[in-house]
This record gives structure tokens, C-alpha cells and sequence, in this order.
């Protein structure tokens, strides 16, 4: 069966799978008034106090469910990606249930986050290290060269899933955002391994072959559960992921990248992203240093918000900017 064929499958299959799910999880989660408090400062949001949460579940069942039936041959990164997915994922519901139980909107402090998830990460920066198929090779973008950082690769691991993980967390601020700007990243990042599958990595042994083969069918995956879960998720939100689910793609986003040996193509494909997260660094160091914003309000998204812009013209343009310089490092490849 050809690669092209298995991506498609694989998309069927998580968006069927997604689809089905949904109303389920979505029926069960209103009839235990699961449902969102609003951060005060965000008033344009008010209207949203109340939509049903923890809608990750439905792709942390989904994606899960579909990798494990759809994955061929040698397929450990791939279901040590799952497993990566299903621990962020905890980390999130334990967040959300917090939230949930004690009717506020800050879950986990701050460090208590940081350390579940720096555990997770240093684990999985070791069992990269250690792995025949990873360690510390690295895929320069934009050329066919790969260099061996050696034992650096461990660290560096370790702040990719601390980054990613809460930069996806921070993107999931508006209907369908970090839903659709997770689909781009994956649709991208399945265009670009079915063009580097036959050019940098077909010197690969054929079990390599095969574990990257497995990771670009789980990016598969997730393109057809996020169109899916979209369908609820985009404005106006029928359920929010919650963090149960924006912790958990964070992982996969990494995941994939990490495993193909492809980190340092995670702040390009995932550009969006780390839009969100660094216009929260510069806010919160600007105001310390200045008493002063450099936006009117951060992650960047609210920003524009507050500017006047309509969320889904956010949503599409975020979605779109992810493609665009999905495409443009597609092409550069492919030449």
C-alpha cells in the first residue's frame, strides 16, 4: 500500500472516529456541568462563560484509538508518542478538574505545572538519546544536512516539549485556534515527511523507514480529528478543549518532529505558536521593566482582539499563515 494511500486512510479514519465520538463525550460532559469560567479581563469572551470543557477527551480517545489500529510494521516512536499524548493529556484534565471542582478559572499554580511536565520531558529527552532511530541527529531545515549533537540532544528534548506543549496551551484562546492551527502544523508536517521520505531519510535502514513512515500516519491522524473535532470546536464553541486537550496536541506537536529527527522545524511549521507564547514574554518583561504593554492584551491573538478583529478572522488567518510557510518549506525541499 503506498504512503499516499495510508495518509488518506488514516485521515478517514480519525475524522470518522472523531465525529462519532463527539456527541457522546459532548452529552456526558454538559450532564455533569463541565463547563468554562471566563477570565474577568477577557470581556468579550462573557457570552462564553458556561460552553461545556475538557473536549480534548474526545481526540485523546480518538487519535489513540485509530494510531493503534492504523500503525504497520515498527511502530515504537509512534506509540511512545501516544502514550507522551495520553500523560500531557492527564496533566491537562488534572488542570481542567481543578478548575471545574472549585468553580475558578486557574487550575494548577503555575510550578506545580512546570514540574509534572519537566518530569515528562527530561524522561522522554533520555529514551531520545537512547533510541537508535533518534538520538541525537538533527535534520538542518532548508538543506539535506544532519548533524549529531550527541548527549545535548537531551536538554534540548526537555525545553521542546516545555515550549511547545505551553505554547499550544497558550494559542487555545478563541474558538477553533489551537484546533485549526494544530491541523495546519500537521498538515504540513505530512506534506513535508512524504517528500523527505524519499530524499533525507532514504538512506534510512527500513526499520527507520518504518517508525517515520508511522509518525507521518499519526500526523495523519490528527488532521482528521482535528477537522472533526472542529466541526464543535469552531466559533461559536459548542465544547472547549480545555487544557486536557491543548496540553496534549502541544505533545504530539512535538512528538512528531522530534522523533523524525525534525525539532528545529517545530518554530518554523509551528510559527503561530510561538507568535502566542513569545508576545507573552515580551508583554510580561516589557510591563516589569516600563510599568508599560507593548500589547493591548497577550497571548498576540487577544491583541487583535482587542483591536477589533473578529476571532474567526484570527482563526483563518493563524490556519492560514501555518500553511503558507508549511508550503513554502514543502517546495524548498522538494527542490
Amino acid at each position: 500500500m503506498s504512503d499516499f494511500v495510508q495518509v488518506i486512510e488514516a485521515i478517514v479514519w480519525g475524522f470518522l472516529l472523531t465525529l462519532i465520538i463527539s456527541p457522546f463525550v459532548i452529552s456526558f460532559i454538559k450532564r455533569e456541568k463541565v463547563k468554562q469560567t471566563i477570565l474577568h479581563y477577557v470581556e468579550e469572551h462573557k457570552a462564553k462563560a458556561g460552553t461545556p470543557t475538557m473536549g480534548g477527551i474526545i481526540f485523546l480517545i480518538s487519535i489513540s484509538i485509530v494510531g493503534l489500529i492504523c500503525f504497520k510494521g515498527q511502530s515504537n516512536l509512534a506509540k511512545i508518542s501516544l502514550l507522551i499524548f495520553v500523560a500531557y493529556g492527564l496533566v491537562g484534565f488534572l488542570d481542567d478538574f481543578i478548575k471545574f471542582k472549585f468553580k475558578r478559572n486557574l487550575g494548577l499554580r503555575a510550578y506545580q505545572k512546570i514540574i509534572f511536565q519537566l518530569a515528562i520531558s527530561v524522561a522522554i529527552g533520555f529514551f531520545a538519546y537512547y533510541n537508535n532511530n533518534v538520538g541525537g541527529v538533527l535534520i538542518i531545515p532548508f538543506t539535506k544536512i544532519t548533524v549529531d549533537i550527541g548527549y545535548w540532544i537531551i536538554p534540548l528534548v526537555a525545553i521542546i516539549y516545555l515550549a511547545t506543549t505551553n505554547s499550544v496551551n497558550l494559542t487555545d484562546g478563541l474558538d477553533g485556534l489551537a484546533g485549526s492551527t494544530t491541523l495546519g502544523y500537521m498538515l504540513s508536517f505530512m506534506g513535508l515527511m512524504l517528500v523527505m521520505l524519499s530524499g533525507v531519510l532514504l538512506s534510512s535502514s527500513e526499520v527507520q523507514l518504518e517508525e517515520y513512515k508511522n509518525l507521518m500516519i499519526l500526523a495523519s491522524i490528527v488532521v482528521g480529528a482535528m477537522l472533526s473535532f472542529l466541526v464543535f470546536n469552531c466559533f461559536p464553541a459548542k465544547i472547549f478543549m480545555g487544557d486536557t486537550g491543548s496540553l496534549a496536541l502541544g505533545s504530539l506537536v512535538a512528538s512528531v518532529a522530534v522523533f523524525s529527527r525534525m525539532s528545529l522545524f517545530i518554530p518554523i511549521l509551528g510559527l503561530m505558536f510561538v507568535a502566542s507564547s513569545v508576545s507573552v514574554i515580551l508583554q510580561v518583561a516589557y510591563f516589569k521593566l516600563t510599568k508599560k504593554r507593548i500589547f493591548l492584551m497577550s497571548p498576540l491573538h487577544h491583541h487583535f482582539e482587542k483591536k477589533g478583529v473578529h476571532e474567526v478572522r484570527i482563526t483563518m488567518c493563524y490556519f492560514a499563515v501555518t500553511l503558507i510557510v508549511g508550503a513554502v518549506m514543502i517546495i524548498i525541499n522538494i527542490l
